[in-house]
């Protein structure tokens, strides 16, 4: 009779993703994983290669909830406000989740990177909102600028950051408000 199975990778990712949230990047080795799960470490290599692919499958993971919390923003009339809902969705997912936040946008599409096509998937709200804001023809550098920003912004807060005092909630406003309205003024 073979021996029951005593982890999953559900379990391992979720372990993996524990442990970067609340220890870092660095300290995801394959026996922390291992501990976790309640497992010796070589057990964790009969479903993931190696530490990259376990990177790889927690970036991926946390896309998949950044995903799913993108496209639970409401589409509304103004474009404008729904680009706000996006940015605010993912300042949201920023600060619950800060480390799982920062490794999505340092994981490089490389061979052990996150899918591509993952990554279109994730970013196909914000192109949707930018293409009615810019029109098709700029929505993809819309979407980048609108990252841009975001991310700086986020990753500032997240960093602690903004030192000259005054509300940094208001700060996030003033600058999504002129963002959304840049966008829709025509080129000089």
């Amino acid at each position: 009779m073979p021996t029951p199975e005593r982890t999953s990778l559900d379990a391992i990712v979720e372990a993996a993703r524990t442990i970067v949230e609340s220890q870092g990047l660095a300290q995801l080795t394959m026996q922390a994983v291992a501990e976790r799960v309640g497992v010796r470490a070589p057990s964790l290599y009969k479903r993931v290669r190696n530490r990259d692919a376990l990177v790889q499958l927690v970036t991926e993971a946390t896309l998949l909830d950044l995903e799913r919390d993108l496209e639970a923003v409401e589409v509304v009339p103004e474009p404008g406000r729904t680009l706000a809902g996006l940015v605010h969705a993912l300042r949201a997912f920023a600060h619950a989740h800060p480390a799982a936040y920062h490794l999505i946008f340092t994981s490089a599409p490389t061979p052990s990177g996150p899918d591509p096509a993952l990554l279109a998937r994730v970013a196909a709200p914000v192109l949707r909102v930018t293409a009615d804001l810019a029109g098709p023809a700029h929505a993809l550098e819309a979407a980048r600028t609108v990252t841009a920003w975001a991310h700086g912004f986020i990753s500032m807060e997240l960093a602690g950051a903004f030192n000259l005092g005054g509300d940094v909630d208001a700060a996030f406003e003033y600058g999504l408000t002129h963002l959304a309205t840049a966008l829709t003024s025509p080129p000089a």
